[in-house]
């Protein structure tokens, strides 16, 4: 394992400046956010310039006022966002999606250190982006800007371009019981 880091050391994929490295972190359970939080603080405490991007949410989950008022923590999501529901997705959700990735392609071009993209990979599974998308964004990011990608699903060709993938599987949950999302807990 050290020699294959070695390898891609000395073949550029990771460069000098130890950034430019696209996480996934995708599955079913809960957890993603949270993981993506986890680094983001770890980032900023070292220093590090972090640009919060959410999609697909409206931007009222607890921890974004923390995000918010965290020194070098900058936290975007477009706004209000409604769920989508089984007749798919209508035109806010397009835009919204839209909106979210014109503020990660500038987060690449102010200078972020790290960029986390939450629930990107969502908006790939309801089809508001396209994997294109998502690989062009990818390539902006490579050996410059540590991208952490989230979401329900990662397409093969996301997961070929990556360099961290974790899977999280959700086994048991209190809202198949009928429990309902707690403010704190769950968002």
């Amino acid at each position: 394992m050290a020699s294959a880091l070695y390898d891609e050391k000395r073949s550029g994929h990771i460069h000098d400046s130890g950034l430019g490295l696209v996480h996934v972190c995708y599955g079913q359970g809960v957890g993603k956010t949270t993981r993506a939080i986890g680094l983001s603080i770890r980032a900023a405490a070292s220093g590090l310039r972090v640009f919060f991007v959410q999609w697909l949410k409206s931007g009222d989950s607890a921890e974004v006022a923390f995000l918010a008022q965290t020194p070098n923590i900058e936290y975007r999501c477009p706004g209000p966002h409604p769920f989508i529901m089984s007749e798919g997705p209508q035109p806010v959700h397009f835009d919204h999606a839209s909106q979210a990735l014109a503020m990660a392609r500038q987060a690449v071009e102010s200078g972020a250190a790290v960029l986390v993209c939450d629930e990107i990979l969502t908006a790939l599974h309801f089809k508001v982006l396209a994997v294109e998308q998502v690989t062009d964004l990818i390539a902006s990011c490579r050996g410059r800007v540590e991208l952490v990608m989230t979401g329900v699903i990662c397409p093969p060709e996301i997961f070929a371009v990556s360099d961290y993938v974790t899977r999280f599987l959700q086994e048991k949950h209190p809202y198949y019981e009928g429990g309902q999302a707690r403010k704190g807990i769950e968002y």
